[in-house]
């Protein structure tokens, strides 16, 4: 059986840049990162998720945080120069993004949003983001995945 690739990984292949997939058993309904992390035997520090949000004039901004961790709206608003910024409704993912709750990667949204990763993703080797679809996950070099999705970085948690 040919490995099933998701856009991420095609993405990822054309741009050039090494990654390690990971699927794992959604059928639990487990599907945050938390449960991830665990489910892949991996450091909850490691894997990041993908949060969009729009500013108070409607830009949509993506963050990239440790799936322990909590967005720091103020911090966040800061980071892209807004007054506000607060997390899209759950109904509005798919059609601004091309993903679903669970699946959302920084990499091949139906538009390059502006896109902030915490700044602790410079201090690890690699880092775990979704791959696109619910169970599936990718393993790349953060300036790699910051480079292809012309990311910045800044500290965006709740302390």
């Amino acid at each position: 059986m040919a490995e099933t690739k998701t856009n991420v990984m095609r993405m990822l292949d054309k741009a050039g840049i090494a990654y390690h997939s990971y699927t794992y058993d959604h059928e639990d309904g487990k599907i945050d990162g938390i449960s991830v992390a665990a489910k892949l035997g991996q450091n909850p520090d490691q894997v990041y998720k993908t949060l969009v949000t729009k500013s108070g004039s409607g830009q949509p901004y993506v963050f990239v945080i440790p799936v322990a961790a909590e967005l720091d709206l103020k911090k966040a608003a800061k980071a892209v120069g807004e007054k506000s910024i607060a997390m899209i409704h759950v109904d509005e993912i798919n059609k601004l993004t091309g993903y679903i709750r669970g699946g959302c990667s920084p990499v091949g949204m139906k538009k390059l949003f502006p896109t902030v990763f915490d700044q602790r993703v410079l201090d690890i080797p690699t880092v775990i983001v979704s791959g696109g679809k619910i169970g599936f996950q990718v393993e790349v070099a953060p300036d790699a995945l910051l480079k292809l999705v012309r990311g910045k970085t800044a500290d965006l948690t709740v302390e």
